[in-house]
């Protein structure tokens, strides 16, 4: 089936649980939507509660049905049953994430983020979660995925070259005057104009 869903709000990274459901982070609600693949259509919405910041990141345990919501200002990642919606855990996470995934190798969820940094949470159990690593990574890493082959976190980012401003390239935009530190106003968009390069870090765990 194709077409086209609207979940009421702007949708950012999604899992599938292989099940026939597959959830998706809707940022600028603070919400995970729940849609059913078969019918095309949103079964219900998870609120992420007053202490979530925007979901930019998720991943999904689905033997045991855990959703991870790393969200962006605060900078927490959300633990949620995901059957029921229930908040589980809060925990922090590093500031500025865009990318999110869960490892069913290890137990462990990750969420990149652009100050540099990589957090890692081990699932302990389906309801003890803790923060067990923060790995550095480099600034504006704030995208990830996970090579399930080698069992590695991959990284990207980009960097302007030097020269590239040295020769009069287009400057960094100025982020919007309200934009929290690693908020929505800095993390789209990234204003980089010139030639840079492409950075790709690979991070086992």
């Amino acid at each position: 089936m194709t077409g086209t869903l609207d979940v009421g709000g702007a949708m950012e990274q999604a899992q599938c649980d292989g099940q026939g459901k597959l959830y998706v982070d809707v940022e600028d609600q603070k919400k995970i939507a729940v849609v059913d693949v078969k019918t095309f259509k949103v079964i219900t919405e998870y609120d992420l509660g007053d202490t979530a910041g925007e979901p930019g990141g998720l991943g999904l345990d689905a033997k045991n049905h855990i959703l991870f919501a790393m969200c962006v200002d605060p900078n927490v990642c959300v633990v949620v049953n995901a059957d029921t919606g229930k908040v589980l855990k809060t925990l922090p996470i590093g500031a500025g994430t865009d990318g999110g995934g869960f490892d069913p190798n290890t137990m462990e969820a990750f969420s990149s983020q652009r100050d540099g940094t990589l957090t890692i949470i081990k699932e302990n159990s389906p309801t003890d979660f803790v923060v067990e690593q923060t790995v550095t990574t480099k600034a504006g890493c704030k995208t990830c995925s996970l090579d399930t082959k080698n069992n590695v976190i991959v990284t990207v980012c980009t960097e302007r070259r030097p020269a590239a401003a040295a020769a009069g390239a287009t400057p960094a935009a100025t982020p919007a005057p309200n934009a929290a530190p690693g908020g929505q106003g800095q993390r789209r968009g990234g204003g980089r104009g010139g030639p840079g390069n492409l950075d790709v870090l690979f991070v086992g765990h």
